[in-house]
């Protein structure tokens, strides 16, 4: 009765196309990037306009019906995993670029705009929006916001809560707020920093206001080849020694290099062990010297081999093999999870040797890409394969017990990066991968600070219910109905 009564209300702010409650129209919502973990929500609404948001807020307050906010769902931790019994509220036609003020160096934009969507607005006026996540063609802003995302220029830039001025946001009982504005200098507490990483759980960001930069005047891109990742890893640590501030600089190992040049033809070092990317940026004066003192690090640190970028053709192929690292790794293995600790830069060829020990011993290959200036480990753990296997809920071949295994080293690197001093999310966040991690990371007493703001701004746990904090109403974790064809036969 409950869920007809929802359906009902449901109806009278949305129109039949766009409410979708039949099983194949569900499907595609079962799950974000992380498609280990699916639930069936009971419906899916996709708003036109804010005030349809903040109507539907206010009818799941209403009516006790949780919900979770949804932009492309490229989240790889299960942020955007539906919550069994709610409803997904889906937000990429709320997609206007509302204000570009070049002049103030500001954006305010909803939140299903495509991140690199405001890079290419702000490009006539020789600006643009700093964090660039790997998926950025397709994330979206308020995805953005939720997870704090950082991407290969964040060692300079910053995360996305450095370049987040002001939000409006509805809050899970339907109160629409507020918070900082757009300037730079914030008076009082620092509301935004709180909203920004938040997960969904504070409700839902309509508008955003975006700092925009200028776009640099040069950039100087080299492609390193080593023997080894503990080289390259070296390497890093010899960069920010001589006291350079590279805006990005990436590793990835044999396997990740295999995988994006099978993919995308990148032209990386064929046989190296490990490639480093470091990319220098600015003021083409400053640039120049920076890159000599670079280029004498480089020469000493026991390079294999060294490209350096001749024009921005070249520059953006050797980005391109670094940006589709993640889905070019399916060439190389079915199924696999992407996992996103962070240690010191100081302990970084220690934890890769660590991983590589954790391969051996779970008997699962780990592809490593990761964004070496701050020290954000993005190991890929492939568990793919296997004729022997069981068919999963995408039809692929999965070796049995191998997902299982896969989580337990996933959660073993994770571990390490606590006892190495570091965090167990760089920028996916916790979501529901996390969950059984964060208590490990943080205090008694830190846990249930969290858990004392969460209450003060959703006492009912409808927004995002069941992600970070594990005394919250658990989501199925994994799909448990009928296999591919008897879901073929049935969805209609």
């Amino acid at each position: 009765m409950g869920s007809t009564k929802l359906i009902d209300s449901l109806k009278q702010i949305y129109p039949n196309e766009r409410l979708l409650t039949r099983p194949a129209q569900l499907i595609p919502y079962e799950s974000d990037a992380l498609t280990a973990y699916r639930c069936r929500p009971l419906a899916v609404v996709i708003p036109e306009d804010q005030d349809e948001v903040i109507d539907t807020v206010r009818l799941c307050d209403q009516l006790q019906v949780p919900f979770v906010a949804r932009g492309s769902g490229t989240s790889l931790s299960g942020g955007s995993l539906p919550v069994d019994g709610g409803i997904v509220i889906a937000l990429n036609r709320l997609d206007r670029i509302l204000r570009l003020d070049p002049q103030e160096r500001i954006a305010v934009v909803e939140a299903g705009v495509v991140n690199l969507a405001v890079s290419k607005a702000a490009m006539p006026y020789g600006l643009y929006f700093a964090p660039d996540p790997s998926s950025q063609p397709i994330c979206t802003i308020g995805g953005n916001l939720a997870y704090n995302s950082g991407g290969a220029h964040c060692l300079k830039y910053g995360m996305t809560s450095n370049h987040i001025l002001g939000i409006k946001a509805v809050l899970p009982d339907g109160e629409v707020v507020e918070l900082g504005g757009e300037s730079l200098e914030g008076v009082g507490p620092d509301l935004v920093g709180l909203y920004v990483g938040s997960e969904g759980l504070f409700g839902i960001a309509l508008e955003i206001t975006l700092r925009l930069l200028p776009k640099p005047e040069v950039f100087r891109t080299v492609l390193v080849a080593y023997d080894s990742l503990e080289a390259a890893g070296d390497a890093v640590a010899r960069v920010v020694a001589a006291g350079l501030l590279p805006g990005a600089m990436e590793i990835m190992d044999r396997l990740a290099i295999d995988a994006a040049v099978a993919a995308v033809e990148a032209n990386y070092p064929s046989g190296a062990a490990a490639v480093l990317i470091v990319e220098l940026d600015g003021e083409a004066n400053q640039v120049e010297e920076e890159f000599k003192r670079l280029m004498a690090v480089i020469d000493d640190s026991g390079a294999e081999e060294i490209r350096i970028a001749q024009d921005d053709a070249d520059r953006q192929r050797i980005w391109k093999g670094r940006k589709s690292a993640f889905s070019a790794v399916g060439r190389l293995s079915s199924e696999f999870l992407v996992q996103d600790g962070v240690v010191p830069r100081s302990r970084l060829g220690e934890a890769l040797a660590e991983i590589e020990k954790l391969s051996a011993r779970y008997s699962l290959r780990v592809a490593n890409v990761f964004h070496a200036g701050d020290g954000n480990l993005h190991p890929l753990i492939l568990y793919g394969g296997g004729e022997a296997g069981r068919a999963n809920e995408a039809g692929r071949v999965e070796e049995a017990g191998a997902f299982e295994r896969a989580e337990e080293l996933a959660g073993e690197i994770l571990d390490m990066c606590i006892r190495f001093g570091g965090s167990i999310t760089g920028e996916h966040g916790v979501g529901v991968e996390k969950l059984r991690h964060l208590p490990k990371m943080f205090t008694e007493v830190d846990m249930e600070t969290f858990q004392m703001i969460r209450g003060a701004i959703d006492p009912n746990k409808l927004s995002n219910r069941g992600k970070m904090f594990l005394d919250e109403p658990q989501t199925p974790r994994r799909y448990s109905g009928p296999r591919p064809q008897e879901r073929a036969d049935s969805i209609l």
